[in-house]
């Protein structure tokens, strides 16, 4: 079709059509109306609601390397996007996605997903022996410590799984996220897609990304202090005296806090579930929550005493508090922005707001490929066996667009990330900041 023929709107017009009701997009500078798409996309409808209005074509070739573009032309609009151009590091990225989609890289899933749902079945089975089979309280304890470790692997699955199929079929997918994810975690597979899939498409923004929205708990930045709106939770985050007094202290509380995260995360699933909203497989969701609290107190109840079934609770929860650690870690202390994700820096947004930690490969399992961030968001389809084999090829291109390549120790990272917090804390203490004070508030930062 020749130019002239075609049919043209510019960005702004593109930008009008925005909202649930009137949500258009463009790909490849062609305009496609998607708003009766959103209750049926399978990535649910946030990810299109927080790009609608703009150009998404490398968010969508990063989400929809393969059967996807067939698709397309049913929502076609008949226009097209005026003076649309192509970014370099953008033409380099869509390369990278192409090669790695001829060498058949998102099929080729390889043997960790047996390896873990292996090491699961090991870890737990020793644990329950441990519970049932001796009496000694040290024994109980490393039981404990065991159904923490069998809940990170189960997490490094279900995250797997909520990505790209790691089953056979579409069917065992979903057997494997409902069987690692709610029956045996406690948490709905469902709301951590809802939330996940949020937190990629809006990797940092404060007002976007639930996974930055932490308050009155958490704040990685003092444009917190603004009482910013969340709207993945629709809400506005109150800075007000009691925030204050709990961010000055975050440094210090960060840790202990995220002993006992999972807690947020039973509320988070339980909320969604029983909620209005619409929740795909509620009633395989809810059965997986019940299994999960029918076999933990049961376990819990063949210890000796209260003591400890006390402390075999806090010590699973402890352990997995290694892995919320982890997820904060690769964020935490990377740059952050306010507004909504634009489509066309979609490179630059999630190499900017993304941490990789440096291990050896031996330390894989225990990392669940989040070691390698900056890949996993760039290329999410991807399975993890392979993120370590294309990461010189991220770094390459991050180089030569002049793009930061963030990369720590686990070590390094862990203080990166206390002196991101520590940083706002010192700022929420300052007392030219115009939010009211309590008594408490007065006692503890009085001097003299």
């Amino acid at each position: 079709m020749a130019d002239s023929s075609r049919k043209f709107i510019s960005h702004d017009d593109l930008e009008k059509h925005n909202k649930a009701g009137d949500l258009w997009i463009s790909i490849q500078g062609k305009v496609y109306n998607v708003t009766d798409w959103t209750k049926d996309h399978p990535g649910g409808q946030l990810p299109l609601l927080n790009l609608a209005g703009r150009d998404v074509t490398d968010a969508f070739v990063a989400y929809h390397p393969a059967t996807a573009w067939r698709h397309l032309d049913k929502f076609f609009t008949g226009y097209y996007l005026r003076d649309y151009s192509v970014s370099e590091v953008s033409k380099d990225y869509r390369k990278l996605v192409a090669e790695f989609s001829k060498m058949g890289m998102f099929e080729k899933k390889g043997h960790g997903v047996l390896f873990s749902i292996c090491l699961m079945i090991l870890l737990l089975s020793l644990s329950v022996c441990g519970v049932l089979c001796s009496n000694s309280t040290w024994v109980h304890l490393l039981s404990a410590g065991l159904i923490g470790f069998t809940w990170i692997q189960s997490g490094w699955v279900g995250h797997d799984s909520g990505h790209y199929n790691i089953m056979i079929s579409p069917g065992f997918n979903r057997f494997i996220q409902i069987l690692t994810g709610n029956c045996l975690t406690g948490i709905s597979i469902g709301w951590w897609k809802w939330n996940h899939n949020a937190h990629h498409i809006a990797c940092n923004s404060l007002d976007f990304d639930p996974d930055l929205q932490h308050m009155p708990l958490f704040a990685v930045s003092s444009k917190f202090f603004n009482s910013l709106k969340s709207c993945f939770y629709d809400r506005k985050m109150n800075f007000d005296c009691v925030a204050r007094f709990l961010v000055s202290y975050q440094h210090w509380t960060f840790y202990p806090v995220m002993c006992f995260a999972r807690i947020n995360l039973f509320a988070q699933s339980f909320l969604l579930l029983f909620s209005k909203k619409s929740v795909p497989n509620r009633g395989q969701e809810i059965l997986g929550l019940v299994v999960y609290w029918i076999w933990y107190p049961l376990l819990i109840s063949c210890l000796p005493n209260w003591g400890e079934r006390l402390m075999f609770v806090v010590v699973s929860f402890a352990v997995t508090g290694i892995q919320h650690v982890q997820f904060c870690l690769n964020h935490f202390s990377t740059s952050i922005y306010v507004g909504p994700p634009r489509g066309d820096d979609w490179f630059e947004k999630q190499t900017k707001g993304t941490l990789d930690i440096k291990c050896s490969s031996w330390m894989d399992w225990f990392h669940g490929g989040l070691q390698f961030q900056v890949e996993h968001h760039l290329f999410p389809r991807l399975p993890r066996c392979h993120l370590r084999t294309i990461s010189p090829f991220v770094r390459e291109l991050c180089n030569k667009h002049n793009l930061p390549y963030n990369i720590a120790s686990f070590w390094k990272a862990n203080v990166m990330t206390c002196q991101t917090l520590r940083a706002v804390a010192l700022q929420a203490r300052d007392i030219d900041n115009p939010v009211p004070k309590n008594l408490v508030w007065e006692a503890l930062n009085t001097h003299g």
